[in-house]
């Protein structure tokens, strides 16, 4: 089983799709403790190592790891902040290319806001592969939509993934898998209803469409709510009230025609996290971890392809069906 060392994990969205990619944890690196507290409680077998990823030494780890994945934080190259790149203190891309160099995986996936994929920012992505280059990577990046893979909401997420040059003839991007993503009514109907709000059916109906991106904020903020004003806006086309989050579902005597606001639980299951995975800490925390995660669906298929190369495994299309191939790839033939 291929092993992955995991940098910013936080709450576990990348790290339960690296899981059912088949990866097994080597080690999961996260500072808040509210996140750690989380992966603990779901996965107690897992090595997660609570600090700051500039102290985490990886040379400890040098031939265990064939893939070093992580979130690196976004606001560097958020629209929504200053977009300062490497002159923000949070840009921790630098330090993943020094655990790389430490530990030499096999392959690289870090994951980021579409941000980053943009004009402004082509310098850093040049200087970011000239570097992967020099380790002995080479890299790419596409930006990836997480409604293109069944999780209700757009969410697109720029992911950049380096291979050696042995494994890269065998790497393809995911492509959308085919699921048409449900409408948030659809998916939340359940957990909508299960206070007894009677207002229930006539609100699926107006919730009949995909959720705008789950923002999760940061400590420097207030308390959790769904994103800014026109995100918000956004979500009240689909009856929901986005300036807040709810500690429980609509009671029965909630108004019929009424907004409700959606719990952590609600906002969990939109990002495409299992209803089984427990989220630690009070309100505020635990959203922040929710509303900050890669969407698992979406890791597990990026996932997959990094192990399709690792096991020189590719797919191509032959007379409408799909064949495995294992082997170097060989030039088609009349």
């Amino acid at each position: 089983m291929p092993t992955v060392f995991e940098i910013c994990a936080g709450a576990g969205g990348q790290a339960i799709g690296l899981e059912a990619a088949g990866f097994d944890c080597v080690a999961a690196v996260e500072l808040d403790h509210h996140a750690c507290e989380t992966l603990r409680l779901n996965r107690p077998e897992w090595n997660v190592v609570e600090e700051d990823v500039r102290k985490v030494d990886g040379t400890r780890y040098r031939g265990q790891v064939d893939l070093l994945a992580g979130g690196v934080p976004c606001p560097p190259f958020s629209i929504a902040g200053k977009q300062l790149g490497s002159d923000d203190e949070r840009d921790l891309f630098p330090e993943a290319l020094r655990l790389a160099a430490e530990m030499q995986p096999r392959a690289i996936m870090l994951e980021n806001v579409p941000g980053f994929a943009s004009e402004k920012f082509r310098e850093y992505r040049r200087g970011l592969f000239a570097r992967l280059k020099r380790l002995g990577y080479i890299a790419d990046f596409r930006i990836l939509n997480a409604s293109s893979f069944g999780v209700p909401q757009l969410r697109p997420r720029c992911v950049v993934v380096a291979l050696k040059a042995d494994d890269l003839d065998y790497f393809r991007w995911p492509e959308a898998n085919g699921l048409v993503a449900s409408s948030v009514g659809e998916v939340l109907s359940d957990l909508i209803a299960a206070g007894g709000w009677r207002g229930v059916t006539k609100w699926m109906r107006r919730a009949n469409g995909i959720a705008p991106t789950v923002v999760g904020g940061s400590k420097k903020h207030g308390g959790p709510d769904l994103g800014p004003t026109r995100a918000r806006a956004q979500w009240a086309q689909l009856g929901v009230d986005g300036l807040g989050i709810s500690d429980a579902a609509p009671d029965r005597d909630f108004p019929v025609d009424a907004m409700p606001k959606l719990t952590v639980r609600m906002v969990a299951r939109i990002q495409g996290f299992p209803d089984s995975w427990q989220i630690a800490g009070r309100k505020t925390a635990a959203y922040r971890q929710v509303g900050n995660a890669f969407p698992p669906p979406v890791a597990e298929k990026v996932a997959e392809a990094i192990r399709r190369a690792f096991e020189r495994v590719y797919e191509v299309p032959l007379d409408g069906e799909q064949i495995r191939i294992f082997g170097r790839k060989r030039a088609a033939t009349s």
